[in-house]
């Protein structure tokens, strides 16, 4: 980076290295001043019949004076006119985007997915998945829009019904790609670039074939990309406002970055990348003001509280009020219920837990949720362990099953109870603190049991397995219930009673003097990839995955209860639905048994090693294949390498004290250089040390930085006025030509588009036969035929 003194010394001698070097921005000023003067004295530059034409007609330049016949003049004016060529290139995204988006009248690719997670909000279902809940709450509100009431099931390759408006529901969550390519021109606006960059970079962006296809279903890919470039966009407009701090313009962009981190952390955890990327400016620019000695220490606090509010605080509150909107919608009962704590489920409408006894007694059958975060219910089932001692297996599961429900009854030299129990009139013993009992699977009559033998996964621990049957079992069958706290009642007596939903107990087993556990552990594909359960010798009283609470509760001999009474706290349920989508998360790891055709490898993705086949490849079928444009592929990719060369290259000069560029286009070369590679870096790097599967499509976030990079080189080298010089035989170096330059962006446009054009079914569709389709597997290891 870039010496914070020297930044600062350059500053106050009148240096910004955030300002254009070039003269033509500082002409465009004036000229566009002059008109500005000229119109509020009224004179109308379009119209030449103004009264005050020949006082103001020399304030006005002469390409913005309508030549006779034809407006061109007008027309080269507009063209100069930001906002109108934002328009412009909005118009073309529209165009791009939406144009035969209906074609495909089936659930395509993660439709199946993200169409069923937006009707459960349509029905109030409350359901889980790995990934916050903004995104999915606007594929709702999209068909809310657009008539949907959430009837349709979403099965991967079914048609849409006529009754379901599904290219509206496109259309609408389309809008997201398509302000991605007016936010690439306006960000370029912020980077200080020659004109032929600006247009370059947002050419990139309309024109990929993988960010075109990704914005044309019902996804969140196009929310999260767009939610990413408004971030960088912000990024860019506040760092230039960052010598004018506190100023209106200044506390704008600070927001607007924040927010956007908001949203785009928000829709999926790959925004906190991005994220990361803003942390490193923010922290290299307060490093630099706090080597401003002429800063008072009050100003310099209060960057860092304005940084604290609008980085830290606000997009907290967006990602936090995004969860509270989340669970007041999914207010009933759904197939999620599970991932979330039993008290918060009291209180969905359909479920029947208000109606579970209060109080636990010996023969009440029972679900029991482990406490830890993310914790699932204690679950068996008639597979047993292929290692150990190969008895029944018992795990945690996250979702409602029979298997889950156990029976309370008493220890092996006690009574045991009758055949009848629940038809008896004797009084019933309830479970108290304290009491010695087993658990036994409902469904297979197997004794919840712990010995001597190691956990198949957390070797430190003991084996915990379904042993015996209602006549057979021994002294390992015993636990001890130790009740920690009670949710409602706080502290408990010693010999308090066992409450559904609210009582947190351990279970300690009665000879070897270990706890029941669940924690993260997952078992291999023969446990079904459910979580491990097993007994920690380690009594830690504070250890929440030692916890358990009584869930479900059945017994005809006890009164109900009434448990919607009690609140569920939203900052626990925030939490644990947090830890539970990361622990959902981690677990989706490739099954080494089992040949996954989508997925693909980090490495290869910035050259394009793979595609995606995103539904059938039947014949009947419209077949859509994720397969960015490979140019612009490549070439982004190749100039991560160049700047990286180039870099070396300078400092390496730099420090025999030879400068090939002045203060102010070093500064420019490093300050997009950096904003371009940490953000690819950090984007990238992460996936390279996750276990999780990976899928094409995690590239496309990064593949804007990859652009960025490249537009940035070739302005640097080939159209930035005082970079873009040669040099031959020695001799001075001398600027390009201008026909050289235009040369150069012609050539690059027509490659990036005639690219794009080659590759455009990917992105709208091939019809019929796939082999009618010649000309398209420039790689081997591609699928498309």
């Amino acid at each position: 980076m870039a010496s914070p003194a020297g930044a600062n010394r350059r500053f106050a001698a009148g240096f910004d290295p955030y300002a254009s070097s070039t003269n033509a921005d500082a002409v465009a000023a004036t000229t566009d001043a002059a008109a500005l003067k000229a119109k509020e004295a009224g004179f109308d530059p379009v119209s030449p019949s103004g009264k005050k034409v020949n006082k103001y007609a020399h304030l006005i330049p002469a390409h913005k004076q309508r030549a006779s016949g034809i407006n061109l003049d007008l027309l080269r004016w507009a063209w100069q006119q930001e906002e109108f060529v934002g328009l412009v290139y909005t118009i073309l995204s529209l165009i791009t985007r939406l144009w035969r988006i209906g074609d495909s009248k089936v659930v395509v690719w993660d439709e199946a997915h993200f169409g069923k997670f937006g009707s459960h909000y349509l029905k109030q279902e409350f359901y889980f998945d790995v990934h916050p809940p903004l995104g999915k709450m606007l594929v709702g509100l999209a068909g809310l829009i657009s008539g949907y009431r959430g009837q349709f099931e979403f099965k991967s390759g079914e048609a849409y019904p006529e009754d379901v408006n599904f290219v509206g529901m496109r259309v609408i969550l389309a809008m997201f790609g398509v302000a991605m390519v007016p936010l690439a021109w306006f960000t370029s606006g912020g980077l200080n670039w020659n004109w032929r960059a600006r247009h370059f970079l947002t050419l990139m962006v309309l024109l990929d074939n993988g960010w075109l296809v990704i914005s044309r279903f019902i996804l969140l890919d196009s929310m999260l990309l767009c939610f990413t470039f408004t971030t960088v966009h912000g990024l860019v407009k506040f760092m230039q406002y960052r010598h004018l701090p506190f100023s209106k313009s200044w506390w704008f962009w600070l927001a607007w970055t924040g927010a956007s981190i908001g949203c785009v952390s928000s829709v999926k955890w790959v925004g906190l990348f991005v994220t990361a990327l803003v942390g490193v400016f923010t922290i290299e620019d307060l490093w630099e003001k706090f080597g401003d000695l002429r800063m008072p220490v009050r100003t310099y606090a209060r960057h860092w509280c304005a940084r604290v509010l609008c980085l830290i605080f606000l997009p907290l509150s967006i990602y936090m009020l995004s969860f509270k909107l989340h669970f007041m919608i999914l207010s009933r009962s759904g197939p999620g219920d599970a991932q979330m704590s039993s008290l918060f489920q009291s209180h969905l409408r359909g479920n029947d837990f208000g109606l579970s006894p209060p109080e636990a007694g010996f023969g009440s059958k029972i679900t029991l949720k482990n406490m830890g975060y993310g914790g699932g219910l204690l679950h068996s089932h008639v597979q047993t362990y292929p290692v150990g001692s190969q008895q029944q297996q018992v795990t945690c599961y996250h979702y409602r099953d029979n298997n889950n429900e156990f029976i309370i009854t008493p220890p092996w030299n006690e009574p045991q109870l009758p055949a009848n129990y629940s038809e008896s009139e004797e009084p019933i013993r309830m479970v108290k603190n304290g009491d010695v009992i087993r658990l036994v699977h409902d469904q297979t009559k197997r004794n919840i049991h712990s010995h001597n033998v190691a956990a198949p996964v957390t070797k430190e621990n003991l084996e915990v397995s379904g042993y015996g049957d209602e006549e057979v079992g021994d002294h390992n069958d015993h636990w001890v219930i130790e009740i920690v706290d009670d949710m409602v009642h706080g502290k408990v007596p010693k010999d308090a009673p066992v409450r559904s939903l609210t009582t947190r107990m351990r279970f300690r087993h009665k000879n070897l003097n270990c706890y029941l556990r669940a924690a993260n552990a997952v078992l291999p594909q023969w446990g079904w990839k459910q979580v491990e359960v097993s007994c920690d010798k380690e009594n830690n009283p504070k250890d929440e995955h030692t916890w358990w609470n009584i869930e479900n509760h059945w017994n005809d001999r006890l009164p109900p209860g009434d448990n919607a009474l009690y609140k569920s706290p939203f900052l626990r349920d925030f939490i644990h639905l947090n830890v539970a989508m990361m622990t959902s998360n981690n677990a989706l790891i490739p099954d080494a048994d089992k040949e996954d055709i989508l997925a693909s490898k980090p490495f290869d993705w910035p050259f394009l090693w793979n595609g995606l086949r995103m539904n059938s490849w039947a014949d009947n079928s419209i077949k859509f294949y994720l397969l960015g444009n490979p140019l612009i592929w490549w070439a982004s990719s190749v100039s991560l390498f160049v700047f990286a060369g180039t870099w070396l290259w300078y400092m390496m000069r730099r420090q025999r004290r030879i400068h090939d560029l002045s203060p102010n286009d070093w500064a420019h070369f490093l300050y997009v250089g950096k904003i371009a590679m940490f953000g690819w870096a950090l984007h990238y790097l992460p996936f390279l040390v996750m276990a999780r599967v990976c899928y094409l499509h995690h590239y496309l976030p990064i593949l804007y930085f990859a652009v960025l990079m490249l537009a940035h080189l070739m302005d640097h080298f080939l159209w930035r006025p005082t970079t873009a010089v040669y040099a031959i035989a020695g001799k001075s170096r001398k600027p390009l030509s201008e026909g050289t330059k235009n040369l150069t962006f012609a050539v690059a446009v027509a490659a990036t588009f005639t690219t794009f054009w080659w590759f455009r079914d990917n992105s709208y569709g091939f019809h019929g036969d796939i082999n009618n389709h010649p000309g398209l597997k420039w790689r081997k290891s591609w699928n498309i035929y």
